[in-house]
């Protein structure tokens, strides 16, 4: 069995699949790792790094061509795989909802495509989950950003001039993102507090020292409950009294990270141009949404603007930008998914097809689209 890592191609991105220190890992499976060349200088990894892990070192088309699976941590663009052998099976985050047509081309190609990002949120899945090892380290960078951004300090200073008062930080949706880009806040010394759809996250926002901005949840007000680590749906007059409780807040914010996101769907609005004209100007907003549409009125993927003497960051590349500790993470992800599935005995993959992981990450198949949600499109 062998594993290929190719350079990720996509603009900005300072990913690398595999990281030295992990091949290790697949190596004590009986793997062998054959990787790019110069496919982790942008993480800074070189080749040496990995040649010293026993780590095949090759040009991209070797790679591709003596592969049986290969990792990525964005989707590789069905043509920059010539010479991909049929039933290759490529592991990683596949973006599955971003393109369709590329699923169609990975079937066509005879890839068998496993998009991790589409896990179940289960005991059984937490070590191999892409999502939320990249949304932590995300989290924390939304908040360096917006510190390095901000004109004033985010901790209370006492000087001999006077005192400095700490600067306030306001999350927006609690999730793994948000709950990192809270801690980050507090550990830095900001005032924090944060908010979110799902009323019953009070507690975890509590619990990392942050107040919680929520209107109290009234008979009626829960329409459905929140099931799968989702959001739930509460009723129009719930989310009318969040809406401007929240709005009264963000005016008093020095920092707001949006980080609200729905599979398969655009980014939801969370703030408005009418809300951000009430911030004070010099304020700081990073849009951890952005590549979806965005949770900012106004934001622009991958750019700094300014609204109302406001700073909007549509954050494209958080993750990436600490490349190193993410494209770690990244590969102990991925190994712990294939290490599930790994006959010890005879070095090699055990996928049944009716496994729930496998089942719920399958995009393709012997040349057919063959995720219920996706199938659509080839039957298009």
């Amino acid at each position: 069995m062998k594993i290929g890592v190719l350079k990720e191609l996509a603009p900005g991105e300072h990913r690398v699949a595999m990281a030295p220190a992990a091949a290790t890992r697949f190596a004590k499976l009986g793997i062998d790792i054959a990787v790019e060349s110069g496919a982790g200088l942008s993480a800074g990894f070189d080749d040496a790094a990995y040649a010293a892990q026993g780590v095949i070192i090759a040009d991209r088309k070797t790679v591709i061509s003596q592969s049986d699976i290969i990792l990525a941590a964005r989707p590789p663009a069905p043509d920059a795989l010539a010479g991909i052998k049929a039933g290759t099976r490529i592991i990683g985050g596949l973006a599955p909802y971003a393109d369709p047509q590329r699923l169609s081309a990975y079937a066509e190609r005879g890839i068998e495509a496993m998009a991790l990002e589409l896990l179940p949120r289960i005991t059984r899945a937490q070590s191999m989950d892409i999502l939320s090892s990249q949304a932590n380290l995300a989290g924390y960078h939304a908040v360096v950003r917006a510190a390095t951004e901000l004109n004033r300090c985010l901790p209370m200073m006492t000087t001999a001039a006077g005192s400095i008062p700490a600067a306030k930080a306001f999350v927006m949706g609690v999730g793994v993102a948000g709950l990192q880009a809270i801690a980050t806040a507090r550990r830095l010394g900001a005032i924090v507090s944060a908010t979110d759809v799902r009323p019953e996250v009070r507690e975890q926002i509590q619990s990392l020292g942050a107040k919680a901005i929520f209107e109290d949840v009234r008979e009626g007000d829960e329409i459905t409950k929140a099931a799968g680590g989702y959001a739930g749906e509460m009723s129009p007059a719930y989310l009318e009294r969040q809406a401007a409780l929240v709005s009264g807040h963000i005016a008093t914010q020095d920092i707001v990270v949006t980080t609200a996101l729905i599979p398969g769907r655009p980014a939801p609005r969370l703030v408005s141009d009418a809300q951000i004209a009430t911030m004070k100007k010099g304020s700081v907003i990073v849009d951890l949404a952005a590549e979806n549409g965005g949770n900012v009125e106004g934001v622009i993927l991958g750019e700094v603007v300014e609204r109302h003497g406001v700073l909007i960051i549509g954050l494209a590349d958080g993750a990436s930008r600490l490349a190193a500790d993410a494209s770690n993470l990244f590969a102990r992800n991925c190994y712990n998914f294939i290490e599930a599935f790994w006959n010890k005995a005879d070095k090699v993959l055990a996928m049944p097809t009716d496994d729930p992981l496998v089942e719920a990450v399958t995009l393709t198949r012997e040349g057919r689209i063959v995720h219920s949600r996706f199938a659509q499109v080839e039957a298009a």
